[in-house]
């Protein structure tokens, strides 16, 4: 149970971010695209920090100054990815910006192997692979999705800077899930609020304000804080691959409320991500590791008694199910005796 808890958060964090899709939709026509990041941001900040008034059990250590660089770092990509990704799609169509925002998880894959030493098996990649392809597959629209261009590199920054800040959350996972949701959502939402000034956008109405608030609160606030629940246990490329299941949801959502049509490339996409997400929960249950072993054990030879100590390590794979496992040598392995 203590693997299949933090797959779950994973997932919840998906679905609560997918439904920034359909609703986000509804709003932008009351709220301009700057203002409706920096309101999705704060709403998720202040409704997490209400709901840390009620927490009576804390989870994790206070953040303290050696977290600092991640906290900055976290605070600052987060500030910087969307402003790249709103001069990739003003400079770009947005079918080209969806197509290329889907390199945030190999992205965030390759930062956690070679900066963050974090392990990434064969396995994984093959997953990582999938999933990558499901993405591309659900967001194609024709060869125009496949112009590059100044917009595209934009768009390409923000992917970069998304899993940057990605691994910097991971650094920081195994302390207080509220502060980080915290923090990442009033700082993050002032920078864009700053930018939406500076743009002169206007003012919505007070109804909107609460209503882009309320959701940022679940799209953003519970979906980081179950984001960042999950990174603690499975690391960042991992929780990053089971995050891509977001799309699908939003697509299936858009379909509900707003009508519109699942199409047979979405099916098709929903196949392959099935085969990836299969992957990954395959290499999150499936634990290898070595052990180094010590036998000693005594025996009569002609006449004469004889202790032997015997040193050996293996490898094996076994399913975690959480609580001790066991595992027997054979005999053959115990008479391999040193004299």
């Amino acid at each position: 149970m203590r693997r299949i808890r933090p797959i779950i958060c994973a997932l919840l964090a998906a679905a609560f971010y997918a439904v920034n899709v359909p609703f986000s939709k509804l709003l932008l026509d009351h709220v301009g695209t700057t203002t409706m990041a920096a309101l999705l941001y704060l709403g998720a900040g202040t409704g997490v920090g209400i709901m840390s008034l009620f927490n009576r059990r804390p989870r994790g250590a206070k953040l303290d100054g050696r977290d600092l660089p991640f906290v900055a770092g976290m605070i600052l990509l987060d500030t910087a990815a969307p402003i790249f990704l709103m001069l990739g799609i003003s400079r770009g169509s947005s079918s080209n910006a969806a197509l290329l925002g889907n390199f945030e998880i190999a992205a965030t894959t390759v930062i956690a192997l070679a900066l963050f030493g974090e392990a990434v098996s064969r396995r994984l990649w093959a997953a990582i692979a999938l999933i990558t392809l499901s993405s591309v597959l659900l967001s194609f629209e024709g060869t125009d999705s496949l112009r590059f261009s100044l917009g595209s590199l934009f768009v390409l920054l923000a992917t970069v800077c998304w899993g940057f800040e990605n691994n910097c959350t991971r650094k920081i996972s195994s302390k207080s899930t509220y502060e980080i949701v915290v923090l990442k959502g009033i700082f993050s939402g002032l920078g864009a609020l700053v930018i939406a000034i500076i743009k002169r956008e206007a003012v919505p109405e007070p109804k909107y304000i609460a209503l882009a608030m309320l959701l940022g609160f679940v799209a953003y606030g519970l979906s980081i804080f179950l984001y960042v629940r999950a990174q603690n246990t499975l690391g960042a490329a991992k929780t990053s691959a089971y995050y891509a299941v977001a799309p699908f949801i939003g697509v299936f959502l858009s379909f509900v409320f707003l009508k519109e049509r699942l199409t047979g490339m979405y099916l098709a996409a929903l196949a392959v991500m099935a085969a990836g997400a299969a992957l990954v929960a395959a290499d999150t249950l499936i634990i290898q590791h070595s052990h180094l072993h010590q036998h000693t054990f005594t025996h009569t030879h002609d006449g004469s008694t004889h202790t032997h100590t015997i040193t050996h390590s293996h490898e094996h794979s076994h399913y975690y199910a959480g609580g001790r496992h066991g595992h027997h040598h054979s005999k053959d392995e115990l008479l391999k005796t040193q004299q």
